[in-house]
This record gives structure tokens, C-alpha cells and sequence, in this order.
């Protein structure tokens, strides 16, 4: 603020008093004085310029990072985008099931292959720290147990499915799983009052539907199977839901022990106590011993699995969890696709029929979400 002295006022004194006047408006309290009525000016030093008109003219900070967002200047380029990572997932996904089904063919020991994913998702987080593209970040013990039980939930998650799959078959197996984004919302609303809209919710039928006429085959199953079976898939649901609630920014209700983490922090954090897990699963259930003739195929997997991991983390926290078991189950429609183009394989008309049902269901969300997605940006504009 300029100091206030006895010579005559500048112009730009006088244009910052036609500025203080012009925009008090019309409030009674701040109105200026009838020209009749004014006071007689009785000298020319200036008064001391006036403030309190500037606080209403002033963005509110969700106008300001709206205003960021939409500027054409800061617009995120497409690496940062959620097409850019849910692209990213696909490929990793499908490279990696493809990968598994051309050089692995029948690989019985899902144990040590979910070891083997999380080593090198150890060895990649070294040295993704060591280069300095991410920062490790100080836990509180709270907080260490929680990802402590994260890592169980992630180990769990396979057990169970990996017993359930003895007790049912593939199509059975896979039309209870396509049930995940119903669980996800569920329990989202349930556990941190996320409600999805009406719309998303409708989008799913079809991708749910699909997903049971894309696998449509034998069903069998025993009661322990499907009980089993059920339980997978609430499993991983909840496991969706944390990892996009670990990297999700705190909130003033959010508890004291959930941290906020960055996708590459999590991912350094978790593989280490996964890969513990799934040795000792190995070796309690004799795998080990028979595994050693994998060694360089197991390797390149292992390459792969790390950068599906980082792309998988980071689309989560891009997409949401509920987005992500919809790409789960378009990504399992399409590698149906792809194997019958690449190993000559045939489907009936009722697994074409649920391809497409499934396809125009992802397409259908992605839809949904965008428009949501504008819809909010200009209800954000509108209060600028």
C-alpha cells in the first residue's frame, strides 16, 4: 500500500478512487454520498485508499484450481490423463496374460509366480528411488500396520481364488468374479459414503451380462466352490478400494492412520511384505521344489508383472476403484478376443453376443464418466 503524502494526487491515485468507487455497487452501507450532499473537499491530500472492496472480488481456492485446470496454459498433457494409464493397463494386462499363455502355457504354481511378480516389484522400486522418481515417506506405527494388512488382503485375495478354482469351473468362476464393480459399489457407499450415479450404475448390467455370456460353458460347482468363489471376488473388490483409497488425497474426515501415498510409494511399500507371503505360501504348499526349470521364462514374466504393477497403481488412482473393475472385466472380454485371433481359437454365437454386450457396457461407463466429468468442471465455472 502506497504511503499517503501532502502532494497533489498522481493519475493513477485518481484512477484507483474511481476503481474504489465504481466497484462498492449498490450496497446501502457503501454507497457514495449524493453530490449535493457530499463535503466540501478541504484540502487535496488523498484519503488513504480503501480495501475492504477487494475480498469479494476474489476467487474462492476451488475457483483458483479450477481456473488452473481449464487454463489452456496448465492443461494436462496426455501421459497425465486417465485414457493415457486405462491404455496403458490394457496393454500391460493382456501382454502379460498372452505372455503366460505362449511361453508358460501351464504354469501350476501361482504362489511362486505372485512371489515372483512381487520381487520384482521390489527390485524395480529400489531403483526407481534410487534414481529419485519417487520419495519414501515416514509411517507412524498405525499406519505401518495398516499396509502391513493391506499386503495380507493382497495374499488372501490369490489363495482363495486359487482354492476356489479346484472346486469350479472356469466359466462358473469367471461369471461370479464379472460381479466385482456391483461389490465395489456397495461397499464403497457402505464403508466411505461414495454413491455412484444412477447412470453408472446402469452401465454396468450390460458389462456384468456380457461378461456371463462371454464365458458361457460348462458350469459346475460344489457349495464350498461357490461359497469360495464369492468370497474371492468381495476380496477383490475390497483390495480395488484401498488401493485407490491409500493414494487418495486426506480429507478433514479422513482417520489419523491412513496415509496418502503415491503410487510408486505404495508399490515399493507393499511388494517387499508380498513377496514374504507368497514365498512361504510357496514353499508350505511344495512348490519350490518343482520350479526351477522356469527360470529365464519366469524372468521376463517378472519384468512385465513390474510394469503392469506401476501402471495398474497408478491407473487406480486415475481411475477410481469402480472404473477399475469395469476395465477388469472389458480386459477379460478382450483377451477372449485376442486368443481366438491368435491361437485360432472358435466361439459359440452366445459368447459373441456377450463380447459385444460387455464392450458396449465399458464403452457405456466411459461415457457416463465423462459427461459427469464436464458436468462438474462447469458447475465449478459457474460459481467463479
Amino acid at each position: 500500500m502506497s504511503s499517503v503524502t501532502n502532494d497533489v494526487p498522481s493519475s493513477d491515485d485518481k484512477e484507483k478512487q474511481t476503481f474504489t468507487s465504481s466497484s462498492i455497487g449498490t450496497s446501502p452501507s457503501l454507497r457514495p454520498f449524493p453530490a449535493s450532499r457530499r463535503p466540501a473537499q478541504r484540502s487535496l491530500r488523498p484519503s488513504p485508499p480503501r480495501v475492504y472492496h477487494r475480498d469479494p472480488f476474489l476467487p474462492s481456492p476451488v475457483d483458483l484450481e479450477s481456473s488452473k485446470v481449464t487454463s489452456p496454459k496448465d492443461k494436462p498433457s496426455f501421459s497425465s490423463t486417465k485414457t493415457f494409464w486405462v491404455v496403458l493397463y490394457f496393454c500391460f494386462n493382456l501382454g502379460l496374460t498372452l505372455y503366460n499363455k505362449g511361453v508358460l502355457v501351464s504354469f501350476p504354481f501361482p504362489y511362486t509366480l505372485t512371489a515372483i511378480h512381487a520381487f520384482f516389484g521390489t527390485l524395480g522400486g529400489v531403483i526407481l528411488l534410487g534414481n529419485g522418481s519417487f520419495h519414501t515417506v515416514a509411517l507412524t506405527g498405525p499406519e505401518t500396520l495398516l499396509i502391513v494388512a493391506f499386503s495380507v488382503l493382497y495374499s488372501v485375495n490369490i489363495v482363495v481364488s486359487n482354492i476356489s478354482l479346484h472346486l469350479v469351473t472356469i466359466p462358473f468362476h469367471q461369471v461370479i468374479r464379472a460381479a466385482t464393480p456391483v461389490f465395489t459399489i456397495m461397499f464403497s457407499s457402505i464403508m466411505f459414503g461414495q454413491h455412484s450415479s444412477y447412470m453408472k450404475r446402469v452401465s454396468l448390467i450390460p458389462v456384468v451380462l456380457g461378461v456371463g455370456f462371454a464365458t458361457y460353458g460348462d458350469y459346475y460347482y460344489t457349495a464350498w466352490g461357490f461359497v469360495l468363489t464369492l468370497l474371492g471376488t468381495v476380496l477383490a473388490s475390497l483390495k480395488t478400494i484401498f488401493t485407490h483409497v491409500l493414494q487418495s488425497p486426506r480429507t478433514a474426515s479422513s482417520p489419523t492412520w491412513r496415509p496418502q501415498l503415491p503410487s510408486l510409494t505404495l508399490l515399493y511399500l507393499l511388494s517387499p511384505l508380498a513377496f514374504i507371503e507368497c514365498v512361504l505360501l510357496a514353499f508350505f504348499t511344495g512348490e519350490l521344489r518343482d520350479v526351477r526349470q522356469y527360470g529365464i521364462a519366469l524372468a521376463a514374466n517378472g519384468c512385465i508383472a513390474l510394469g503392469l504393477n506401476i501402471v495398474s497403481f497408478t491407473a487406480n488412482r486415475q481411475v477410481g476403484a469402480l472404473g477399475m473393475t469395469v476395465a477388469a472385466n472389458v480386459k477379460q472380454v478382450l483377451t477372449i478376443v485376442l486368443a481366438v485371433l491368435i491361437f485360432d481359437l472358435s466361439i459359440s454365437f452366445t459368447n459373441a453376443i456377450g463380447i459385444l454386450l460387455t464392450l458396449a457396457g465399458g464403452v457405456w461407463y466411459a461415457y457416463v464418466e465423462i459427461v459427469e466429468r464436464k458436468k462438474d468442471r462447469d458447475d465449478v465455472n459457474a460459481h467463479q
